[in-house]
């Protein structure tokens, strides 16, 4: 691959420093020159995107048309209705809005493996140019390798970092540590990559080809149904619009109504209102992290804590994470851990376990534990699991996790499980976010060795006892127990309303 930047102009509304040449191809000029193409995945929206400012931006210099090529990942790490539906329906607003607004067309490269339908894609528009989302997922890395080599020599390829305020390779160009480690770095780098966007004006030159008709409605249904195992929740709408109401909306904006209370409640399971509810929004790139960071800091003279914690969890905790599964190819495995933490864990892996679980077990909430069941039980029906209970966003020790090593035939076993869970059953599952919190809490990612005992050896301990000192338990499961009963009460009624419609007909 050709180095960051290497073919970059520098008068490029885009830092440098956010692209990296992925493939540098030979530069027709005028009429040699083939359209750009925005291969869209991690950033799903229109405001806020360097990689869509980048991909016009290129457009206009070259003097050609620009489109959007989206492939469904609908086998994508185990993905089912919960996640598919939400991602689509927020695609289908997102279609809307760039035909009215910047007249981009958004075509559908067609299900399948992304190897083969984004060099089919470019070869028939002729494009000169592709310019891709950044994500540190090695599957993700792999596709782009191998697109690389089957794309034509013309073709350029420029990966964006428009996940990330500072990008992944320019925070570090290592496996950092720790938090420790990498905030001196990345808060360094702040005033630089922490700016405002430019606007974004539609293309000089219009697309010319045929514009596609996708049937959103069908493509929607068709999920559905083949991911029916894992239902749609229905306590977040999808869309741009919806998460600009949940960042600063007049009613229940987190920044504008509920922001002064998350230093102080974010980690009570019995205020979920406390937390910011971005998450789903974050992972699909329905809202960029640095525009969230841009209105947290208006607010900072107001509620100076709480805007703190909020940036370090936006900010460094995440950024962190794509570190972690950036430089680290085994971010899902025991041997993406740190040697210590291996050697701990492996010589505690026989010891004896009060109870053993099967994955079966777990998955249906059914073991000794009160506590633990409500947490994965709120998980399977709400789609969200509280930081406490999960701890994916590392806002505190998880519980969730732990019981899982304690409770299974060693830490591989546990850390599959964890993902496994994690991933089919989260609304924001299948993220680095994710993997770094299974592998913090199971393998000691990003923590330090403490106090060795049976089974965790020198990994941090949390038990029931200490949950209950934290927070009222009882109220907790209580809450779950309300939430679960009503999430299956509305799922009979959807039902019984789809039945008497099929004998309508």
């Amino acid at each position: 691959m050709a180095s960051p930047s290497s073919a970059l102009n520098k008068s490029s509304m885009v830092q440098q420093g956010r692209i990296r040449v992925l493939k540098e191809g030979s530069t027709p000029s005028g009429r040699d020159a083939g359209p750009v193409v925005y291969w869209m995945f991690r950033d799903q929206r229109l405001r806020d995107n360097w990689a869509l400012i980048h991909a016009v931006d290129q457009a206009n210099k070259a003097n050609v048309p620009v489109a959007i090529a989206f492939n469904l990942f609908d086998q994508f790490l185990g993905a089912k209705a919960r996640q598919l539906g939400f991602m689509l329906r927020g695609l289908r607003l997102l279609h809307r809005d760039l035909e009215q607004t910047l007249q981009i067309p958004l075509l559908d490269s067609h299900s399948g493996e992304a190897i083969e339908t984004i060099p089919n894609f470019l070869r028939e528009y002729g494009a000169s140019l592709l310019v891709t989302d950044f994500s540190p997922l090695r599957e993700v890395q792999k596709w782009k390798e191998e697109i690389c080599k089957r794309v034509g020599k013309k073709v350029s390829i420029h990966e964006v970092d428009a996940h990330n305020i500072v990008p992944t390779w320019v925070a570090s160009e290592k496996l950092e540590y720790s938090a420790r480690t990498i905030r001196g770095k990345i808060n360094k780098l702040l005033p630089e990559y922490l700016i405002d966007f430019p606007t974004l004006q539609p293309p000089s030159i219009k697309w010319a080809g045929t514009n596609q008709s996708i049937d959103w409605d069908d493509l929607i249904t068709e999920v559905l149904r083949e991911g029916a195992e894992v239902p749609e929740i229905k306590w977040c709408e999808s869309g741009e619009n919806a998460a600009v109401e949940i960042l600063m909306g007049s009613k229940n904006g987190f920044l504008t109504k509920r922001l002064k209370n998350y230093s102080t409640d974010r980690n009570n399971p019995l205020k979920p209102g406390a937390l910011s509810g971005l998450s789903p929004y974050l992972h699909f790139g329905q809202i960029s992290a640095q525009r969230c960071a841009l209105e947290a800091k208006k607010n900072r003279k107001n509620c100076p804590q709480a805007v703190d914690v909020f940036l370090e969890e936006l900010i460094v905790r995440r950024e962190l994470a794509d570190n972690f599964c950036f430089y680290q190819p085994r971010y899902n495995s025991l041997q993406g851990a740190w040697e210590w933490a291996r050697k701990t864990l492996m010589d505690h892996a026989s010891d004896k376990r009060e109870h053993i679980y099967t994955k079966e077990q777990l998955e249906n909430a059914q073991t000794a534990d009160p506590l633990w069941n409500a947490s994965q039980l709120e998980m399977v029906h709400y789609g969200k699991m509280h930081g406490f209970m999960r701890q994916i966003k590392n806002i505190c020790r998880m519980y969730w996790a732990k019981k899982i090593l304690e409770w299974t035939r060693g830490p591989e076993e546990a850390l599959a499980i964890s993902i496994y869970l994690n991933d089919k059953y989260e609304i924001d599952g299948r993220d680095p976010n994710g993997y770094v919190g299974c592998m913090w809490s199971i393998c000691g990612v990003h923590d330090q060795g403490w106090q060795e005992r049976q089974i965790f050896g020198k990994i941090r301990y949390m038990n029931y006892a200490g949950c209950k000192r934290k927070f009222d338990v009882d109220g907790y499961i209580a809450h779950v127990k309300r939430l679960v009963t009503e999430t299956k009460k509305r799922k009979a009624e959807s039902s019984l309303g789809k039945e008497a419609k099929e004998l309508r007909v």
